[in-house]
């Protein structure tokens, strides 16, 4: 690794990237017996010195002046984002032999979580023991929120600071490699979210050091812009893709999912986008897969080494189908609800180049029918999708029982590969809140932003109203977010738990094996009235796999079904041509 702490024959290398300074000191060893040395610097901008006594376990910090930081890439940070770096023998950890290559991206069934919340005790050592559950469930692919470094006790993990560092509040870089090492005997995939669109607001130091990192040229939602355009910060391009082989090589993720790449600002040709992708199928020599968060649906991206990209329009259109709501963004997706959900299980996005009336008629998105089905993760359920809701309300607290079950048999069973937010797959009760442990003055202004985000919702006009929005920096916020998993066997739960079991066991056995090379030119749709959908998909073993759904709360007429064999319905078919309220037949012929 050409950043931080690296092993060489004669010791560790310790190499830092910042232009701008004259003199960087390195200090090492313990407390009382501290060590300091000058680094060199060279041309391109790094200081550099080997050490021989600087072995696996030490603590380390970089100092410029009066300012002593941590690693930007430090493999852990026991103490936290303003502690001391650790140096870590990355070649320490025993790794099994278990020849393991990865599933086949048709098998995948991503499962979304949290570790902090996903157990009482918030460990990758405890998500372990969960492993039972999810097998038995049918998930295949684990996707852990991002882990980097983030300031105090709890995070979404989207506030990282130090990329390269996963969180010591979850356990060791050891224990994260065991919880990868134990999902891979379970037959699991597994996938880490990351963030290179910004850094977090406390324990980020390069602003001090190393402002190359930045331009003035953008900004994005969360502050500064980073500066990846081609031609200007090779090192710092550098930085995030490095960051993309170290946790796929040195952790064998089995792939990664990165955060709102529509806020990373790298020319109209998505130079450092093209250039990761390119350098990381290159380099890592088994199946990896790279998947997008995107919003501007960019479907050349799709088609330049990224597998697949959530599909935001997915979750959306399927949200008002169900819930009826049609405020902020969701008011792109009123009107023509169910012809939106049908573009987007047989074509991807439901915009690709049209006006959206949101963002006060600007085109958006690219023609994405011509792409594989396997190139658009769909879901009902997300982080943000839940934990952006003034009071982390899942799914199941807004819509109807029956037009949630219709909605996950059209999503679960469509050929797009699904995604599942820990606990939906019993209706858990517990929110998944906004939460966020910052120093006090920082915590304030967060929780006065988070409240005043609301402010312009006729629910929340009035301050005393806003005051129960809960508080992010509170640690009950996060408490109430931890899942409870004795819920799972009452018998309300237990029973959606089946659900999501039954249809999962009939997409891995009857659909996943027939949709290899499925594109959207091998699928269709049509709205029957103004609640029906009927959507057709041609296989490659020449069979028809048919949908036909009522997504309405009144008995549809002139809805025919499809011949073949049933896979899946929600109602036995009554004969008289009449579909029953939010009912779904999936069959093949």
């Amino acid at each position: 690794m050409p950043f931080g702490a690296q092993f060489t024959d004669g010791g560790v290398r310790f190499r830092l990237y910042a232009p701008s300074a004259e003199r960087v000191e390195l200090v090492y060893g313990a407390a009382d017996a501290e060590r300091v040395a000058t680094l060199e610097k060279s041309a391109d901008g790094f200081h550099v010195i080997e050490c021989a006594d600087a072995p696996a376990g030490t603590p380390y910090a970089f100092r410029i002046g009066d300012l002593t930081f941590p690693d930007p890439a430090s493999r852990f940070q026991p103490d936290g984002v303003h502690g001391r770096s650790v140096v870590v023998d990355p070649l320490a950890f025993t790794w099994p032999d278990d020849g393991w290559t990865g599933i086949p991206w048709t098998s995948h069934v991503f499962y979304e979580t949290h570790v902090g919340t996903f157990t009482p005790e918030g460990t990758y050592a405890a998500a372990q023991t969960k492993f039972d559950h999810l097998a038995s469930l049918g998930v295949t692919a684990i996707e852990l929120l991002p882990i980097a470094e983030v300031p105090g006790a709890r995070n979404w993990g989207y506030d990282g600071v130090l990329p390269y560092a996963p969180t010591h509040n979850y356990g060791t870089p050891d224990d994260l490699k065991r919880f990868v090492s134990a999902a891979h005997a379970r037959g699991f995939a597994v996938y880490l979210d990351v963030v290179y669109n910004h850094f977090g607001p406390e324990g980020n130091y390069l602003h001090a050091y190393a402002p190359e990192f930045y331009t003035d040229r953008h900004k994005t939602p969360w502050g500064a812009a980073i500066d990846v355009e081609a031609g200007n910060r090779d090192a710092v391009r550098a930085y995030f893709i490095e960051n993309a082989l170290y946790w796929l090589m040195e952790y064998r993720f089995d792939g990664l999912r990165f955060d709102a790449v529509h806020a990373i600002y790298d020319g109209e040709d998505r130079h450092f986008l093209r250039e990761l992708a390119a350098t990381v199928n290159a380099r890592v020599d088994r199946p990896v897969h790279l998947v997008l968060e995107n919003d501007a649906n960019e479907a050349p991206l799709l088609e330049a080494g990224f597998r697949a990209q959530w599909d935001d329009d997915a979750h959306h259109a399927a949200h008002v189908a169900i819930t009826g709501q049609e405020d902020g963004y969701y008011s792109d997706y009123a009107g023509d609800t169910i012809a939106r959900v049908g573009r987007t299980i047989t074509q991807g996005f439901a915009y690709q180049g049209d006006p959206s009336a949101f963002r006060d008629g600007e085109k958006r998105g690219t023609p994405s029918a011509h792409l594989p089905l396997g190139s658009f993760v769909t879901f009902l359920q997300n982080h943000d999708q839940i934990g952006n809701r003034p009071f982390g309300d899942r799914i199941g607290a807004l819509a109807p029982p029956d037009a949630l079950r219709a909605m996950l048999a059209v999503l679960l069973l469509a050929p797009p590969p699904p995604l599942l937010f820990m606990g939906e797959e019993w209706n858990a009760s517990t929110p998944f809140l906004f939460f966020a442990d910052f120093e006090p003055e920082l915590s304030a202004l967060v929780t006065e932003g988070r409240r005043g985000e609301f402010a312009g919702f006729a629910e929340f006009s009035d301050p005393e109203k806003r005051e129960r929005i809960p508080d992010p920096a509170a640690p009950e916020t996060f408490a109430q977010s931890k899942l409870k998993w004795d819920e799972v066997g009452t018998p309300d739960h237990a029973a959606w738990l089946a659900y999501y079991t039954r249809l999962l066991a009939i997409r891995r056995d009857e659909i996943a094996p027939r949709i290899e090379g499925l594109v959207g030119s091998d699928a269709s749709y049509e709205t029957i009235g103004t609640r029906g959908l009927q959507a057709r998909y041609r296989l490659h073993d020449g069979t028809t796999l048919a949908l036909d759904a009522n997504l309405g709360a009144e008995p549809l007429h002139g809805l025919a079904p499809s011949r073949g064999t049933v896979l899946f319905t929600t109602h036995e078919t009554a004969g008289d041509g009449v579909a029953p309220p939010w009912s779904v037949r999936w069959s093949r012929a």
